[in-house]
């Protein structure tokens, strides 16, 4: 356990130097700057921040994957073994979400206005509005660290495949289907 400890420490830093960190940040940050407004509900900005949690979730896992050059990569997975220096590098993209979460969830509490919209029947409390919107953030993390490991190598070893995978897996939508209503007699 102590290995992958150390491998999850050692893809966060290069996840940190190599700067693979910074994209996904600032597309989060500018979609977020852009979608609520100061004075918004709480409620219903926690929900739009930890949607878009998932593809940059998704982009964190591909950057710490790919920090890392292949010889690099090679020497770890002799040492190590490849499911621990994989998890090490899961781990490293879970711990990078889950910290933009918090950020995320502080953020907008700082900016926002009631903690409900106004058509609501009654308005929860700060307490239990911010403990919904971190669990749903934490949810919205895994489901793009998730998307992020079918969209990356060992499941899909070309890159190009892997970047068009990763967004489309985090971006998929329920399709619904039709009832057939039967009228009443």
């Amino acid at each position: 356990m102590r290995q992958v400890g150390a491998l999850t420490r050692y893809h966060l830093e290069l996840l940190v130097r190599s700067h693979a960190w910074l994209p996904p940040f600032l597309a989060f940050a500018l979609l977020l700057v852009v979608g609520v407004t100061a004075g918004d509900p709480l409620l219903g900005g926690l929900g739009y921040g930890a949607g878009l949690l998932v593809p940059v979730s998704a982009w964190y896992v591909r950057g710490a994957l790919t920090a890392e050059p292949p010889a690099s990569r090679a020497c770890l997975v002799a040492v190590a073994g490849p499911a621990r220096v994989h998890l090490g590098a899961l781990l490293a993209a879970l711990s990078a979400g889950l910290l933009l979460a918090v950020g995320e969830v502080a953020a907008l509490w700082w900016v926002s206005g009631p903690v409900a919209g106004p058509g609501a029947q009654r308005e929860p409390g700060v307490g239990p509005a911010l403990l919904a919107g971190l669990v749903t953030s934490v949810v919205c993390v895994l489901l793009g660290v998730l998307a992020g490991a079918l969209g990356n190598r060992p499941v899909l070893v070309r890159a190009p495949y892997g970047v068009l995978a990763a967004p489309a897996g985090s971006a998929g939508r329920r399709i619904s289907s039709r009832r057939r209503v039967s009228p009443r007699t």
